[in-house]
């Protein structure tokens, strides 16, 4: 960690391995995901130890405690130091998590898949000779 006194918001969330890039978190900054001590946030609002954020990620919401400022993106165990979760936003993720892991999965709700070569054949028979009303009206 470095013993800056201030830095920017979005380069401290990449620092923090919360996003993969600083664009990302400038990004996610910019579309109001990311609040400061209760306050949107600019990408350029510069951080103390101390500020609490709040940040979206997904369908999650995390609130975290900033512990350390560093301005240079390194190990997860250093970048997992700059911070505290707070204990109510654990409980959200981890109740997130489990509700995602005992949901219902998309495919299950597909009875039959994609149809056979000879399912596809009966498909195009039974268009072909199937008749509707406006042809019907058409031809007569």
């Amino acid at each position: 960690m470095s013993q800056d006194t201030r830095i920017r918001l979005d380069k401290w969330l990449w620092a923090a391995r919360f996003y993969k890039t600083r664009a990302l978190a400038a990004e996610e900054i910019g579309r109001g995901r990311v609040s400061v001590n209760g306050q949107l946030a600019k990408a350029s609002r510069e951080l103390r130890v101390g500020d609490r954020i709040v940040l979206r990620q997904d369908a999650v919401e995390r609130t975290v405690d900033l512990l350390g400022l560093s301005s240079v993106r390194g190990p997860a165990p250093v970048a997992q130091a700059l911070y505290a979760e707070t204990p109510e936003s654990l409980a959200l993720r981890l109740k997130a998590a489990e509700a995602r892991r005992l949901g219902t999965e998309p495919a299950d709700a597909i009875e039959q898949g994609r149809p056979t070569k000879r399912n596809r054949r009966q498909l195009a028979d039974w268009q072909r000779w199937s008749a509707s009303a406006d042809d019907v009206e058409n031809a007569g």
